[in-house]
This record gives structure tokens, C-alpha cells and sequence, in this order.
């Protein structure tokens, strides 16, 4: 199966300025989240996929084309939302979607068609004949997207793409783009600055920081693969059930009169500290059960790397 894009030694100058570094990787979920602090990379690599920015070095391909050499190609095949608006303010929606689908290589009269189904399909229909200046923050969101997907493209890369939303609005948009990665097989690169996004609707992540990739993973393994967690209060003892606990198998970590923090192997029963706990003479008070979050996993990429998977 064709990758989704491929990154080959790819780096990227303004000038004397490194934007990106020597990336590389190979990447096919159907939905990859693209993380990273400001300054990362993160649009950077985005206008490179799309064409607009030349290597300085390596090459990036997407659906197995050069975007050095066919960014035009390339581009009939993507659907980009773009972080900040640019709308010809006193155009009717319906007017600027069928204008960005003729400008996505659609005939006028498909584009027409086309418009007008992505606006129903976005929440948009009945409102789809008025300007564009009367819209809300939210319905120009859904506009972007309306006009990313009038000409059905094969990839769709969202920017920011809840960026401003009240909660449900981003809970909407949230609900379009896993409806149109589950049931309309599109792929999709939504890059975000809110995990919380990438978490709810990726199959991976992709960390950038200082232009180089820190981290790249499968969410669903990821999420396997770290161990169980547990946040313990506990009352009474000799102060011996940490101890008692590593003897386990558990790692433990105490922060506090009766607090700790416990890292569980694999296998691990939690019906074994109760047993513990009856042996020590403590009272478990509180105990709380999670694995690590993706939150965890971009904190541990930002502090434990050099700068370069």
C-alpha cells in the first residue's frame, strides 16, 4: 500500500534559518496528529507536502508523488483547511466553496453540486446564500471545511481546525472529521495545539520540535505499551507498605504523608495491594486508576529529547 507521505531526509531553510531538519519516516494511518510547541515546524511541514515550500534538501512525497515535481498533482488529490480565514467577505458560501472546487480542477457545473452538498454535509444548508461577513466564528470554520472537502479529495490536512470553538461547536467539528475518517475513508493530518483533538480522532502522532521529529507513534499502542497507573492515600501502617509494595513488583514514588504514586507491571492484580494493605494495617483512602495520556507521552518527547528521533 501506497504511504500516505513519505519524508526523506527532508529540511527545509528561509535563508540561513533551519525550519526543518534531516526528517524521515513513512507514514499510513488513516488519521496522524501533528504536535509540536510554536515554532516547531508544524505549518512548515504542511506547506512542504502542499508544494508551496522547496526542500532544501531530501524530498516529501505524498500518495507516493514528488512534491518537488508534481505539486500540482498533488494538490488535486488534498483538501487543506487552513488555520486563519481569507474570505471574500461578501461572498455567499455557496459562491466561495463552488470558486475554491474550480480552483481544485472541478468543472463549474460539478463545483455547483459539489458546493452545495458539502455545506448540507457540514451543518451550513439552510444558510449556505448568505455573505460570509455575517457568519459566526464557528460557521466560518465549517465553511473552511465545506470548501476542503467540495472536491473529494483523498487526504484532508486541517489546521487548528477548532480553533475558537466554543465547547459545542469543537465538539461538532469533532464528530465531522471522525464521520469523515471512519465513513468516507478519507486520510487525514490534523495538526493542533490541543491534545485533546489528536487524541479523539488520530490513529498516531507526529511531534515535531526545533524542525526535527521527537517522537512518532501508534496512539493505540502507545497506549498498550505504557504501563498502568495508580494514585494511592492511604492511612495508618508502619510506613513499610511502599516498600512492601516494590517487593511486588510495583514502582513506587511517595509524595506525601500516605500519597504515592505507583507504576504497575504487567500482570499486576490491584486485589494484591488490598491484601497488602490488610498485612500492613493501612486503609487505602483513595486510589485511582489510569494510563498515560497523550498528554504524557508529547511532556515526555518535549523533556527527554535532543531534538532528534
Amino acid at each position: 500500500m501506497t504511504p500516505v507521505f513519505e519524508l526523506s531526509q527532508l529540511s527545509v531553510r528561509f535563508g540561513p534559518k533551519t525550519i526543518l531538519s534531516d526528517l524521515n519516516g513513512s507514514y499510513s494511518a488513516r488519521a496522524t496528529g501533528l504536535l509540536g510547541p510554536n515554532g516547531a515546524g508544524k505549518s512548515t511541514l504542511i506547506n512542504t507536502l502542499l508544494g508551496f515550500y522547496q526542500p532544501a534538501a531530501g524530498a516529501a512525497r505524498v500518495f507516493g508523488f514528488s512534491t518537488r515535481a508534481e505539486p500540482r498533482r498533488i494538490r488535486s488529490l488534498v483538501g487543506y483547511m487552513p488555520e486563519h480565514e481569507s474570505f471574500i467577505a461578501e461572498m455567499t458560501a455557496v459562491s466561495f466553496v463552488r470558486m475554491m472546487a474550480e480552483l481544485s480542477g472541478l468543472p463549474p457545473d460539478a463545483a455547483l453540486e459539489r458546493a452545495h452538498e458539502s455545506l448540507y454535509f457540514v451543518g451550513l444548508g439552510e444558510a449556505r446564500y448568505r455573505a460570509l461577513s455575517t457568519y459566526s466564528l464557528g460557521m466560518k470554520q465549517l465553511v473552511k471545511l465545506a470548501q476542503a472537502i467540495a472536491h473529494g479529495p483523498r487526504l484532508l490536512i486541517l489546521d487548528e481546525p477548532t480553533n475558537g470553538l466554543d465547547p459545542p461547536a469543537r465538539e461538532r467539528m469533532i464528530r465531522l472529521i471522525r464521520g469523515m475518517r471512519d465513513s468516507q475513508g478519507l486520510n487525514i493530518i490534523l495538526c493542533s495545539h490541543l491534545l485533546r483533538d489528536v487524541e479523539e480522532t488520530c490513529d498516531e502522532a507526529l511531534i515535531l520540535k526545533d524542525g526535527c521529529i521527537v517522537h512518532h507513534s501508534n496512539l493505540a499502542e502507545e497506549r498498550k505499551a505504557n504501563r498502568r497507573f495508580l494514585e494511592l492515600e492511604t492511612y495508618g501502617g508502619d510506613g513499610g507498605f511502599a516498600d512492601a509494595a516494590e517487593k511486588l513488583g510495583c514502582e513506587c514514588a511517595v509524595s506525601g504523608p500516605g500519597r504515592m504514586r505507583m507504576v504497575l507491571s504487567e500482570g499486576f492484580e490491584i486485589r494484591s495491594l488490598f491484601r497488602l494493605a490488610a498485612e500492613k494495617n493501612v486503609r487505602i483512602r483513595r486510589l485511582n486508576f489510569r494510563r498515560d495520556s497523550l498528554q504524557d507521552i508529547f511532556l515526555k518527547a518535549m523533556e527527554g529529547s535532543d531534538g532528534r528521533l
